[in-house]
């Protein structure tokens, strides 16, 4: 997997993706100071591999997840969310 770069509002992200039909399976690394550069909809599974990752949601509420820890959430279902990290984190993440 060829690795592609995604500049963010601060930082960027490095995905490494696979395509199986429809869906997507990611590792993802986001560099120290990332915050992502959208409200996302689009639903995931993601567990955090490495590093702390803060995801926020637009209704305000913000979560902090470890190694170890991982989130879901639905396509336009869940509140939209977008992902900041101080530290830099490395992700797997299906969609």
């Amino acid at each position: 997997m060829k690795p592609t770069m995604h500049e963010g509002e601060t930082g960027s992200a490095t995905w490494r993706t696979l395509d199986i039909g429809d869906l997507r399976v990611r590792m993802v690394e986001y560099s120290a100071g990332y915050l992502a550069d959208h409200w996302c909809d689009r639903g995931h599974v993601l567990l955090v591999l490495e590093g702390e990752l803060e995801t926020e949601l637009r209704d305000g509420r913000k979560f902090k997840l470890k190694p170890g820890m991982s989130y879901q959430v639905s396509d336009f279902g869940d509140a939209a969310h977008r992902s900041f990290t101080s530290t830099g984190v490395k992700l797997f993440i299906v969609d």
